[in-house]
Order: structure tokens, then sequence, then C-alpha cells
């Protein structure tokens, strides 16, 4: 693990089953253009955490997964972004943990994580809206709701277009602690 530095930033995302990842970054590795698919399938809680803030935001990180078990998460439909697609996801344990370390962070977070926070997956983006709107019309023609089980938060560096993955903190509750 490389040490934070106080220019670096990091992004939070929400970790899934390997069931619920595959089928999503499946789905995204299909559809997004290859070019511009650095990253694999995610639903991200914020989007710039400053990375001299690390150890802390690791704190509130740790804490707060080792009282969270893991969760269902349902894709309930799609959402059309103007130039590519995503899956809504709705999860509300999800929303009141976002809300949680929001209200933690709230000092350190920028415009875009003080939004209104809309849990979803992007399949495609950054397509001709025509092309986007047809993949759209045809997914959602097909879409069935399914879930997915969210496991974990992922840390990740960003890297001027790529991320790299610096840290996992899995939920768990003190029922599933191993006893000594």
């Amino acid at each position: 693990m490389r040490q934070p530095s106080d220019d670096a930033v990091f992004i939070l995302t929400l970790g899934f089953d390997a069931g619920g990842f595959q089928r999503f970054d499946g789905m995204r590795r299909a559809h997004f253009p290859a070019k511009r698919n650095l990253i694999p399938a995610h639903l991200t809680l914020f989007h710039k955490l400053p990375g001299e803030r690390l150890e802390a935001f690791a704190s509130d990180l740790e804490e707060v997964t080792r009282d969270t078990p893991p969760f269902e998460a349902r894709i309930t439909g799609l959402r059309f972004l103007g130039y590519g697609s995503a899956y809504v996801v709705e999860a509300p344990r999800l929303i009141e943990l976002r809300a949680e370390l929001a209200r933690r962070w709230i000092a350190e977070l920028g415009a875009q994580d003080t939004q209104r926070f809309t849990p979803h997956v992007t399949i495609q983006n950054k397509v001709a809206a025509p092309v986007a709107r047809s993949l759209f019309e045809r997914l959602n023609d097909e879409f069935e709701p399914f879930t997915a089980t969210a496991q974990s938060l992922l840390l990740w560096r960003y890297l001027d277009g790529p991320w790299a993955q610096e840290r996992r903190y899995d939920f768990r509750s003190e029922e599933q602690a191993t006893p000594f």
C-alpha cells in the first residue's frame, strides 16, 4: 500500500458480491467505450476525498463497517443518462450508511459529494446520444429486477484516469466476529 500524499484524491465505492459485480462489470465491458473504460463497474459513494485526511477516513470506515452486516441491494430499473445508461440501485441501508459518512465528513466534501445521492451503477457513458438511447430502450424493454449483496466499502486512489484500489473494508457485525 502506497503512503498517502497531501495531494492524493480518493474515491469510495460499494463492493458487491462476486455474482453482482460480474453482472455489472460484464455489462460495462460490453457497452462502455473500450478506450474510456479504465475502471471496473462501481457504485460511487464519494467522488473526491482528500488524501491528507486518509487516516481519519480509514478510522471512520473501519468503525461503520464493523457494525454493518452485508445487505441486499435491489436493482429496480435503468436510468437514461443522456450519453449512457445506469442501473438504479435501491438499498435503504446504503442511503443511511452514506448519510452517516457524509455527516462525519461534511467539512471535507466538495460540491459533487454534497449533492443528493442517487445510487446507480453506470454501464454505458460517453457515447453518441442516439447510440445511448437505443441501448437504453433495448435494455429497458428486457429488464427484470434483480438483487446483489453489498459486502464492503472500497477505497480507491485516483490516478488521473484509472483508479488503484487502496483499501477494502468488509461489512461484518459483532455476531460475525471470531471469538478468541
